[in-house]
Order: C-alpha cells, then structure tokens, then sequence
C-alpha cells in the first residue's frame, strides 16, 4: 500500500468515543407558568432566573409578559437556542388608525437591559404626517405599507415601510402624532407571499444578549461550592460563580458542564 492511502486509510478509522458527559446547575430554574414553561435565562420571581431577564407570569391563563419602559406586551414565542423571543404589540381598532399604545410612544425597551430589536422585523408605520417625509425611510407609494388590509388606515397617503434592528430601532419603535400614530410589525416577513397570509408572522422579535455566570459576594451564594468559585470577573469589579475547569460556563441551559472525548485508533 502506498503511504498517502496508507495513511487516508487510518485517518478513516479515527473514532470519536464519548466518555463523560457531566452537568450541573449553578441557576436554578423557574416554574412553569401555568403551563408555559420558563427557560433560563428568564426570572418570573426573585427566586430563580436571572433578575436581568425579568419577565411576567400570568398564571390564569399561562400567559407570560415582557415589560418594556413604558407598556408590557405578552409574548407569543421564545427560542432559547436563537435567544429569541416574539412579543405582540396591540392591534389598531377598525374604527381609527390609531395605535393602542400611542400614549405611551409605541415600543421602547429599556438599553440598560440585555434586549435589543432584531432585523428580523419588518416595520409599517401608519397614518403619518408629512413631517415623516425628511426621514430616509421607504414612504413611496410603492412602500409595503400601503398593501396592509387594516379598513382603519387603508386610503391614508402617507405610510412608510422599514427593516428594524439599526442603531435608531435597536431599542424602541416609536409612534407620536407628529409623526405616524400606528404601526405594524412582522416577523420574517415574505412580501412575494400573499398579504392575506402577513398576519401570521404578526408580532415583534427581540432578542437578548448571552447571560454571564450568577453574580456573588461571598463563596455560600453559589448553590455549588464544589464546581464553582466566587471570583471577580477579569473584566468587571463585580463578583460571580464561575465554573471550576474543566467545566464550562453554558449560557443557554444556566449550567457548568463537562464533555471529555477519546479519539482512537482502530
């Protein structure tokens, strides 16, 4: 045998075998609410999650509310693998192109917290004023604004049309009656498909940014002394419970975990 095929031949037998698999919780995890479940990093109590991802639980209707500076909007989804979640602003009534939370400005969250609003929406401001026109927004009779089937805001002249997520719509959609009064927004948003069909990807998209280790003052306020350390952060003044090598930190599940793998030779 030659010595390249040789070694191919030997490089095919290369077997990763797993040998241990360890996990252990250093968050402890909310309950339910209702029957919705809470995954890490949010807190409905101070008890459990992480208190920088608050959120709110109605458990008569398992119903659970992101709260933003000004209004709280329940949330319809939440992908903890993508770090995201779908929030569902009001509807605009039929009897007026009016948003429901134009009193309080529309959308603002607050930038001091771990959320922010994803490019993934596909904003429609409503019933504008001409005032809006000296903004680079799309507000062309060819903006997609002008296809939403709402009886309330249908023959208005003035609408425009915008993808969020830029540094002026990473934290707020904002609606005054100086500007636009109303909005909508979609979530991955397809215009070649048919607008009946729009309303299904109704809603609002946020998404948060990964949760560092729990935050400590002494080495009792981690739940275990034997797989964590009450240190100060490398970056920061602040203590926390970071995870003793070769356990790692996993932002998702809230967890130290441990994965050791042999590679061998057949």
């Amino acid at each position: 045998m030659e010595k390249g095929s040789y070694f191919y031949s030997r490089c095919l037998q290369l077997v990763f075998v797993f040998l241990q698999t360890a996990t252990y919780v250093i968050c402890k995890p909310c309950p339910p609410c209702g029957t919705t479940p809470v995954p890490f990093p949010f807190s409905t109590d101070s008890t459990c999650g992480d208190p920088s991802y608050k959120i709110r639980c109605s458990a008569t209707n398992s119903t659970l509310f992101f709260d933003t500076i000004n209004n709280s909007y329940p949330i319809t989804s939440i992908s903890p693998t993508f770090q995201r979640l779908t929030i569902k602003p009001p509807f605009i009534g039929n009897n007026s192109c009016i948003s429901p939370d134009l009193s309080s400005g529309g959308v603002w969250l607050n930038p001091a917290l771990p959320f922010n609003v994803t490019s993934s929406n596909t904003i429609m401001l409503l019933n504008c004023t001409a005032n809006i026109l000296v903004s680079p927004l799309n507000c062309s009779s060819n903006s997609l604004c002008h296809l939403i089937h709402q009886s309330s805001c249908q023959n208005l002249p003035i609408c425009c049309t915008f993808v969020a997520g830029g540094s002026s719509t990473s934290h707020s959609i904002h609606i005054s009656t100086q500007y636009c009064s109303a909005y909508r927004s979609y979530v991955n948003l397809n215009p070649a498909q048919p607008v009946y069909t729009w309303q299904n990807n109704s809603g609002l998209e946020l998404q948060w940014a990964s949760p560092r280790e729990p935050l400590c003052t002494t080495q009792a306020d981690c739940e275990d002394s034997t797989k964590m350390n009450c240190e100060t952060s490398s970056d920061s003044v602040v203590k926390r419970c970071f995870c003793i090598s070769p356990l790692m930190w996993n932002p998702i599940s809230g967890t130290c975990e441990q994965s050791m793998f042999l590679i061998l030779l057949i």
